[in-house]
């Protein structure tokens, strides 16, 4: 049990210590060619939305599921 959590709570730090390294980086769409060293490791854009069809499939098979 102590080995799961381990592994749940590395993950969440893991996504956390990604965003906040993200957050305080230039992007390359607001500078141009200048900011290509610094460049972003997510796009938290396309993150999002991959997020949301992840949910509203997940919603969709668990109501088809449910309906049997």
């Amino acid at each position: 049990m102590r080995t799961l959590f381990g592994m749940i709570l590395g993950a969440l730090l893991l996504v956390l210590g990604v965003y906040v390294h993200d957050s305080m980086q230039t992007s390359t769409v607001a500078s141009g060619e200048v900011a290509q060293s610094n460049r972003t490791i997510v796009n938290w854009d396309v993150a999002a939305e991959n997020w949301k069809l992840l949910k509203t499939r997940a919603h969709e098979e668990w109501v088809r599921i449910a309906a049997k």
